[in-house]
């Protein structure tokens, strides 16, 4: 776990055989799942929109981690080591600072409605992204009770087969 966390706080690409991926048994492909949607601030937006778009994104990661501790501290209880807790309490610490850095410029460079507008469509998107997933999910889901009701006999018992035909 350590390694993670050292991971991120220093903002170093590591190679796959650093990552503590195969002790923990995680698909090779990780890296590529997103778990933070909000839009990447590219070069044509202008200075506000970008410090909108990091400060959202930090927000979001900084609340996904503070979940990802709880639960840790929940299922681990108290398996972590001193080294791994303090780690993970630095890369909060500086989250946080990054998060009140980008809100105070964000604050400087002055709120409009525009603002209130980028907000609510990234809200949006999210529940639409919500819904896309649990919508999947049971489309599989019923999709799974379905195969296995059809492959389980009938389980109708003969007394109710009977009074039906009086």
């Amino acid at each position: 776990y350590t390694c993670m966390y050292c991971m991120c706080l220093k903002g170093a690409v590591v190679s796959r055989q650093v990552v503590p991926r195969k002790q923990e048994n995680l698909p090779e492909d990780m890296e590529s799942d997103r778990l933070v949607f909000v839009s990447h601030p590219s070069s044509q937006l202008d200075t506000k929109s970008k410090l909108l778009s990091l400060h959202t994104g930090l927000d979001k990661c900084y609340s996904l981690l503070e979940r990802a501790i709880a639960l840790e501290e929940e299922e681990l209880d108290g398996v972590e080591t001193t080294e791994y807790k303090n780690t993970r309490g630095r890369l909060k610490g500086e989250l946080l600072n990054l998060l009140k850095s980008t809100e105070g410029l964000l604050k400087a460079a002055g709120e409009t409605e525009t603002d209130n507008l980028f907000h609510l469509k990234l809200w949006v998107y999210s529940v639409l992204m919500e819904v896309k997933f649990w919508s999947s999910t049971a489309i599989a889901l019923l999709r799974e009770l379905q195969a296995v009701a059809a492959k389980e006999p009938s389980k109708k018992s003969k007394r109710s087969t009977r009074s039906t035909r009086h």
